[in-house]
């Protein structure tokens, strides 16, 4: 087998930099980075035959009988780790998951993404994204029943002299190192909390660069002896981490922006609406992905500015989806913002199930609901028969098994193994008796 152009061209720039080991690195079914190291001498093999892994080791990955998997990595993933400069220069490549046969391993979360972006461009359509990743920083060594925060800023944009300004700008200065744009970085409303807003990728590098962005603030947070943590909700009575998704469908001929439409009081165009009323549509049923920890609906609760109602508006920030006014400037900018999804989801299956919703509302011309601005958490929501989000991850999984377009954008093999996963997960809170429930009940009865 001979190395494409591009393959030849990545062994070289290795080369060239001085790197001495390759990091292999591909995503569970949880959203977890796995990583496979080899030296760089080995780099033109694993173009050409692969890198040969054990699926069954990995949580939700593959069955024993079905264990033998191969790494291929994805030239144009090619990218040097500038927090890895101690003792090697380390690059690492992102990898697609293929059978020995030589066929893309169906539950591979990448091959999830791909496929319904593949989806998307048969019907004319590029998915562009663009998240607020948010995070916490902790000092450390952790203390699990004090968490000490890196500040004790508590406001939107707060600027004070902790370390963690100088650590925010590390860690844009690492991403834009390895090709990913930070639009802006700015302290959160709880302390500790900041956010990171990526600028607009398609949708599978952009899935690609939440997980970078999550390895490298983990990464050179703990270089600076912090701890950072995409829990969505490390700390109780104050807001939780979110990561809001804005989304664009651009026509993959011309370019422009489908969802513009000017003459709309809201600036979208009927596909745009549709688009939005799919999500409304499959909202409960994909919530299990965008929001898939027990503590992740700990976040979503009323009065923290996180979404409670399958809703949408422009100026209500506490809708699922809100329409972001745009400049009459730059009528091409309209979109849409997706606000239940958190940070610890993983973002090639949230994506997909995204997309998949959107298109399901396009292709079917879904009529969009009246906009909700008023403050919903103040509003008597019964008086609208307002439908709610799951309140729990039992309750998301339970929604998610009856929906019929999640099976088919995760596939059998994808579908099953995360809710595996993740009833195993609900299964073990359930069996937990937590602190609150010591100190309400022991004494009392």
């Amino acid at each position: 087998m001979d190395l494409s152009e591009a393959a030849q061209n990545v062994i070289a720039q290795a080369r060239e930099l001085g790197i001495a080991y390759i990091d292999l690195q591909f995503t569970d079914v949880t959203g977890i980075i796995k990583n496979v190291q080899i030296p760089v001498r080995q780099l033109e093999a694993a173009f050409r035959d692969g890198v040969w892994f054990d699926g069954s080791a990995i949580e939700g990955f593959a069955r024993i009988a079905e264990s033998d998997m191969y790494l291929r990595p994805d030239t144009a993933t090619f990218a040097v780790l500038p927090w890895e400069t101690h003792d090697h220069k380390l690059a690492r490549l992102i990898c697609d998951v293929y059978t020995p046969t030589g066929e893309p391993y169906p539950g591979d979360p990448r091959g999830v993404l791909r496929r319904a972006v593949e989806m998307a461009q048969q019907k004319g359509y590029r998915y562009t994204v663009a998240p607020e990743v948010e995070f916490f920083l902790f000092r450390q060594p952790i203390n699990l029943a004090s968490l000490e925060t890196e500040d004790k800023a508590s406001y939107y944009f707060d600027v004070n002299a902790s370390e963690s300004r100088s650590i925010r700008r590390k860690i844009a200065d690492a991403l834009e190192a390895m090709g990913i744009l930070v639009q802006a970085g700015h302290h959160e409303v709880g302390g500790g909390q900041h956010e990171l807003d990526l600028a607009p990728l398609d949708a599978l590098p952009m899935a690609d660069a939440i997980m970078t962005a999550r390895l490298a603030v983990k990464s050179i947070a703990h270089e600076n002896g912090l701890f950072a943590t995409f829990m969505p909700k490390p700390i109780p009575r104050v807001a939780g981490s979110g990561m809001h998704i804005h989304q664009t469908l651009n026509d993959t001929y011309n370019g422009n922006n489908c969802f513009e439409n000017s003459e709309d009081d809201y600036g979208l165009s009927a596909i745009g609406r549709s688009f939005l009323a799919g999500q409304l549509t499959h909202a409960r049923g994909i919530c299990a992905v965008l929001a898939p920890l027990v503590n992740s609906y700990k976040r979503l609760v009323a009065g923290l500015e996180a979404p409670v109602y399958v809703t949408w508006a422009q100026l209500n920030r506490s809708a699922l989806i809100r329409v972001p006014r745009v400049s009459a400037d730059h009528p091409d900018s309209a979109r849409i913002e997706l606000r239940c999804a958190d940070p610890s989801c993983n973002p090639y299956l949230a994506l997909a199930v995204m997309l998949r919703a959107g298109l399901d509302g396009v292709t079917r011309g879904l009529e969009l609901p009246g906009a909700a601005e008023e403050e919903l958490y103040l509003f008597n929501a019964r008086r609208r028969m307002l439908t709610t989000l799951p309140t729990s991850l039992y309750e998301a999984l339970e929604a998610m098994e009856q929906s019929d377009l999640a099976s088919d954008t995760l596939g059998l093999n994808v579908f099953e193994r995360f809710i595996e996963a993740k009833r195993l997960e609900w299964n073990e809170y359930v069996l937990e008796i937590s602190s609150w429930e010591l100190d309400r009940y022991l004494t009392t009865y």
